[in-house]
């Protein structure tokens, strides 16, 4: 059984694509909007409906891989959709909408195996990041989860409670793409008054403080949110310590 999450505008998901209802698969429905990747589970073979809407489904594509979920992604079409995807799309397979419960079986099957030799790969790359006794070190960064303390070249950064655990937060997951909401949810844990915008607030503050030379490491993705991004090697230190 495949564990499968189908985003649609559909007002009517079982006609999305019909034979999933002829196939043994747990389907978790959410809407087609970028407030939906908070919902993503990381370990799902997404069918995104791009029956109706090539240039939104597109972005989908687009925003799912800027936020770092790295999961397979089936684009469910009509026939006059084909000619429009291609390689930018970044999408794993596409099949058509009345597709037979024997071909949509079989292209989960080669998603869900792609999927898993990806994540695979991934988890044998070296990390950008270390951690070790509840010390993460990334660079001239290192933040004790344990004493709740950061130094940058060892020096200590003075950091409010929420600031070092947003900090936390975004080292623990290097390059991964957080939304504001989910950064909303996992750091201050529930709906917290003032929305997102504390989470704008809290960023601003967290980069003053990393000062110039380092604010560039709690970067900003254009209308999905922020990421960590730890320098890769020796070089890209040295440039950020001199301004470059």
């Amino acid at each position: 059984m495949t564990d499968l999450t189908l985003m649609t505008s559909s007002t009517d998901p079982a006609s999305v694509l019909p034979s999933l209802a002829l196939l043994s698969h747990r389907v978790r429905v959410l809407n087609m909007d970028a407030a939906s990747l908070v919902k993503m589970p990381e370990n799902t073979v997404l069918l995104l409906d791009a029956r109706d809407d090539l240039a939104e489904a597109k972005t989908l594509c687009r925003l799912i891989h800027a936020s770092g979920l790295a999961i397979p992604i089936v684009l469910i079409l009509t026939e006059g959709g084909f000619p429009v995807v291609n390689a930018e799309w970044g999408v794993t397979d596409v099949i058509v909408a009345n597709a037979s419960p024997a071909e949509v079986e079989g292209r989960l099957r080669l998603a869900s195996e792609h999927g898993a030799m990806h994540f695979s790969t991934a988890a044998a790359q070296p990390a950008d990041t270390s951690q070790e006794d509840g010390l993460i070190r990334s660079g001239d960064l290192v933040v004790d989860t344990n004493g709740y303390t950061a130094q940058l070249r060892g020096l200590p950064i003075d950091l409010a409670y929420k600031e070092f655990e947003l900090l936390k937060y975004l080292v623990q997951h290097p390059g991964r793409v957080f939304t504001r909401a989910q950064l909303l949810q996992e750091v201050w844990g529930y709906d917290y008054y003032g929305g997102t915008r504390t989470v704008d607030v809290h960023i601003r503050r967290l980069r003053a403080k990393l000062g110039g030379e380092y604010e560039h490491m709690i970067g900003t993705v254009r209308n999905v949110g922020y990421r960590f991004d730890p320098p890769e090697n020796e070089e890209e230190q040295a440039r950020a310590k001199a301004g470059a």
